[in-house]
């Protein structure tokens, strides 16, 4: 099942325990504006390229909308249009005030030159910059994006528009970025981790981890675990799979793959099949790389007992039915991996107030929003007799629904 349809089936699902209007329902499912631009660059060997940018925005009912943008030779506008409308759930679950957005450029940012892709960056601000805004929508970096191209849009923009840091976030720290947004994504699944355990009785210390990506979500959640305490037996990359069944040395490791690029080769653990990572016996099972790993074929086969949703879409609806079953407690991505975006809020207030904030701030006001959402989290839990997923779509879709309603959505 797609990104789309697994996300519009959550939604249906939620709008049914609301009992929402089905004039309403079909509003909130329609984005608010598709976007699809021409971006021609001249190439450093004087030939022109043409590349096709887009942005969705599919809802500002509770404020200015906010998503990241990628660079990727395949983005498939369905899968575009999921994820923004995952934004406007994922913002209001965190009860931040946006809506969703998700955007991108149909390239491949690895065989593009670094001037290239300036040039591409630049263009695609121009074509949008009148479409996009500090109040409107708020572009983030994606996959294939980072801050540099952040750095890009925000001086493009500001041609237009005069200085405007607030108009993206995940900016280079000299131009207004945020202290601790790095480490935001993977901070939140941290606190997100430690909220749940917390309900069992449990701490993350003396729990077995096992992490699939060590990218920068995957690399952050490791070490913040393991710094509590908790022992990461597993973890893979793109590379493959390693194994530690008295659990990894995390510094150790980190320093490995800032030298070598990826996990594989680290002397102090075994290799192991990636396929079977997601099936080694651990407590907690941890998906922070790519979408739909989870899905009926291996599903029955987790020995996890709890899995925390740090990648978008990790688990597939039909594996998510097993998992429930077997009695395999899952946190769902809307709520789990909502740290990076929290953070950007904290970035885009930091710069519209014109005062920064210091780092021990950053990480505190982003613990007391991952507890809080986790609170209001399992009432409707408890208000709807369901599952965690559930009680993150009916939470964030009912806070949308009451930001339409009151504004006079049918005027």
């Amino acid at each position: 099942m797609n990104a789309l349809a697994a996300t519009s089936r959550n939604f249906k699902r939620a709008a049914r325990l609301l009992a929402l209007d089905s004039k309403l329902e079909k509003s909130l499912l329609i984005p608010f504006r598709e976007i699809k631009v021409e971006c021609t660059i001249p190439k450093d060997d004087g030939t022109l390229a043409s590349y096709v940018g887009f942005r969705v925005q599919h809802d500002n009912a509770r404020g200015p909308m906010k998503g990241g943008i990628r660079y990727h030779p395949e983005v498939d506008p369905d899968e575009v249009n999921a994820l923004a409308q995952l934004m406007t759930w994922k913002t209001a679950v965190a009860n931040i005030p946006y809506g969703g957005a998700k955007g991108g450029i149909g390239c491949d940012p690895r065989s593009l030159s670094f001037s290239e892709l300036e040039r591409l960056t630049r263009v695609f601000t121009q074509k949008i910059h009148d479409l996009i805004g500090v109040h409107i929508d708020v572009p983030a970096p994606d996959m294939g994006t980072n801050s540099q191209t952040m750095a890009w849009i925000l001086d493009e923009y500001s041609k237009f528009h005069g200085y405007s840091p607030a108009i993206v976030t995940g900016k280079p720290v000299d131009l207004g970025g945020s202290l601790g947004r790095d480490a935001a994504t993977g901070r939140g699944v941290m606190y997100a981790t430690e909220a749940l355990l917390a309900e069992y009785g449990k701490s993350i210390s003396g729990q077995r981890f096992v992490i699939q990506g060590f990218g920068n979500v995957g690399s952050w959640a490791a070490e913040l675990i393991h710094e509590k305490g908790g022992k990461i037996v597993a973890v893979s990359d793109i590379s493959g799979a390693i194994k530690n069944g008295n659990g990894l040395d995390i510094p150790a490791l980190m320093k490995h793959t800032k030298t070598n690029g990826v996990v594989k080769g680290f002397e102090a653990a075994d290799s192991i099949d990636p396929t079977t990572l997601l099936l080694e016996d651990c407590d907690v099972l941890i998906p922070a790389a790519l979408g739909g790993v989870l899905n009926r074929e291996n599903a029955g086969e987790v020995k996890a007992k709890f899995i925390i949703e740090a990648a978008n879409h990790p688990t597939d609806p039909e594996a998510d039915e097993i998992l429930y079953k077997k009695g395999v407690v899952v946190l769902p991505d809307i709520y789990a991996n909502a740290g990076g975006v929290t953070v950007s809020y904290f970035e885009w207030v930091q710069n519209i107030q014109g005062f920064m904030w210091d780092e021990k701030k950053v990480n505190t006001e982003l613990k007391n929003y991952m507890t809080s959402a986790f609170q209001h989290l399992k009432e409707m839990c408890k208000t709807h007799d369901c599952d965690l997923r559930m009680g993150a779509f009916t939470l964030g879709v009912n806070r949308v629904a009451r930001a339409t309603l009151l504004r006079g959505w049918e005027a």
